[in-house]
């Protein structure tokens, strides 16, 4: 008996995909924008390698040259992604320089592509280091792109993720292998003392202002705090006091009236600071980096 056309695409579908088999996943991240074509050859490179591997985007609005900023994206979204996910980030000055092009393979399974300039800095001891390799460009580099300095994006990173994700080449051919470390970024580490707890403003949220530190959950709760508490707030710059406020520790936005401060653990379990339906950072003209820091105690 034969089978009829829309049984055959079936089968053919199966077939291809034996047992629900994973597809490989390459999630992209660059501060490259979306106003050339950047993002479309690095993507058109990996489909070159692969038209079955699934691409996604990560983010491409990080601020030009900001690798602080890249490494917290990378941190706050790569943890939800399955094992086996090759991540792409480039934002790259020194592009064409001695700085190392790498592949970290984490302790949960996912792999990370990028110059080692300081890109893995949050997210490599939130997953684990599982083991780091140098990409060998004599053989994983795009064909032909040898005498192009400037876009090791397409040329090294998408090329090589792709390979990986696909199954081209094992993590052992990316490379030599190198030590588990990774070149990191300066930053502040949270700690509780003498009753006040001290962080870093890290970074926020983009669309809403909100503040987010990287003081945790546990450093924070030796304050004692519980929701519905007044906690009483710092925040410097190089040192140097420029808001002092208090707010109430709640759950969520909602907890405070239109317009009013709150403190609240964000979706990565850490402090932050919002103000329910405006903007906090623009408010009280907050940046974020390494020479901002909070200060919070009952």
């Amino acid at each position: 008996m034969r089978l009829s056309s829309l049984a055959t695409l079936l089968l053919c579908v199966l077939l291809s995909n034996p047992a629900g088999a994973a597809q490989p996943n390459l999630v992209l991240q660059s501060d490259f924008g979306l106003l050339d074509g950047a993002v479309a050859s690095m993507k058109g490179v990996a489909v070159g390698v692969s038209p079955d591997i699934h691409i996604y985007d990560l983010t491409h609005q990080i601020e030009p040259y900001n690798i602080r900023q890249g490494a917290l994206r990378l941190a706050q979204s790569a943890e939800y992604w399955p094992a086996g996910t090759v991540f792409v980030s480039v934002v790259d000055p020194g592009v064409g320089t001695e700085r190392k092009s790498i592949v970290l393979r984490t302790r949960t399974g996912h792999y990370f592509v990028t110059p080692d300039n300081g890109t893995l800095t949050f997210v490599a001891p939130r997953l684990g280091i599982e083991a780091v390799r140098e990409i060998d460009e004599a053989v994983n580099r795009m064909k032909d792109s040898e005498k192009s300095f400037t876009f090791h994006g397409r040329d090294v990173y998408a090329y090589t993720a792709a390979r990986l994700a696909a199954g081209v080449i094992s993590f052992e051919q990316v490379g030599r292998e190198l030590p588990a470390q990774v070149v990191t970024i300066p930053h502040q580490a949270a700690r509780y003392e003498d009753g006040v707890v001290y962080g870093n403003i890290q970074t926020d949220d983009g669309n809403y202002g909100n503040l987010w530190t990287n003081v945790d959950r546990a450093t924070f709760g030796r304050l004692g705090a519980i929701h519905g508490d007044t906690v009483r707030i710092k925040i410097l710059k190089s040192g140097v006091e420029v808001l002092s406020l208090d707010a109430p520790f709640v759950p969520t936005f909602g907890a405070v009236e239109i317009g009013k401060p709150l403190l609240y653990l964000n979706s990565l379990d850490s402090v932050s600071l919002a103000i329910n339906q405006q903007n906090f950072a623009s408010t009280h003209g907050i940046g974020s980096g390494p020479e901002w820091s909070i200060q919070i105690r009952r």
